[in-house]
């Protein structure tokens, strides 16, 4: 009886071996359909720049994008279909967060505009998100050779286990995303502060120039009237 024990236990391990191998080896390809890209370049003053980004039909496209340095902090933002529509434009923003869903299959065009500011350089940073049809969750061909077992072996299922894997992996690159949106904003808010920063010491820095300028004039007054005075007293 503890012979059969052990080895209806050694089974139900290795099922389970089975299928964390199972996945680790078709996670390259059940998650092969999103695609992430996070960017953050100086945009130059009087310039516009475009980025293409490839995207499959019925598919999802997030770009979210922020302008972390520069006066102003603000550009113009469209994006434009394969088929050259304009679908979203924007003037003058500091930041924003667009979908595009469903998508067409083509190339889309993403374009930062800061040809409005003839002095001003901006450092812009964003990030694409692109799902294929269906979004991360691969179908039952992307985990070949894996049956779900007879009974309820160790209560192991194959299904529950694929979905807690891709609820799982959803749920770190959306922490993953998230921390870059925050690592963004912390760039955006450091930039101001220390941009204000040295406006603030700047014009302290003058006024103490200036405030120094007219005391050492006021003493000179001072000291001329004294002088005229003690010249003309008998």
């Amino acid at each position: 009886m503890e012979l059969l024990r052990s080895e209806e236990l050694s089974k139900g391990r290795l099922l389970v071996l089975a299928l964390v191998l199972g996945w680790c080896l078709g996670s390259a390809r059940c998650y092969r359909q999103s695609q992430d890209t996070e960017f953050t370049y100086l945009l130059p003053a009087g310039r516009s720049e475009c980025f293409f980004q490839t995207a499959v039909k019925n598919g999802t496209m997030e770009v979210e994008y922020q302008v972390i340095a520069g006066a102003g902090m603000d550009v113009d933002f469209t994006i434009l279909s394969p088929e050259g529509i304009l679908l979203i434009i924007e003037s003058r923003r500091s930041d924003g967060v667009h979908v595009v869903e469903p998508t067409v299959e083509g190339d889309y065009q993403i374009c930062f505009d800061n040809t409005f500011s003839h002095f001003s350089e901006k450092m812009v940073f964003f990030e694409i998100i692109v799902e294929g049809q269906g979004g991360d969750e691969g179908g039952d061909e992307e985990w070949p050779g894996l049956e779900e077992a007879d009974g309820s072996l160790l209560e192991y299922k194959l299904e529950d286990f694929r979905e807690s894997m891709d609820s799982l992996h959803k749920r770190l690159e959306r922490s993953r995303q998230m921390q870059a949106v925050l690592r963004a904003f912390e760039a955006r808010d450091r930039n101001l502060l220390e941009d204000n920063l040295w406006r603030v010491s700047f014009w302290s820095c003058a006024s103490v120039l200036v405030m120094v300028c007219v005391a050492l004039t006021q003493v000179n007054k001072t000291q001329r009237h004294q002088l005229i005075k003690g010249l003309h007293s008998p």
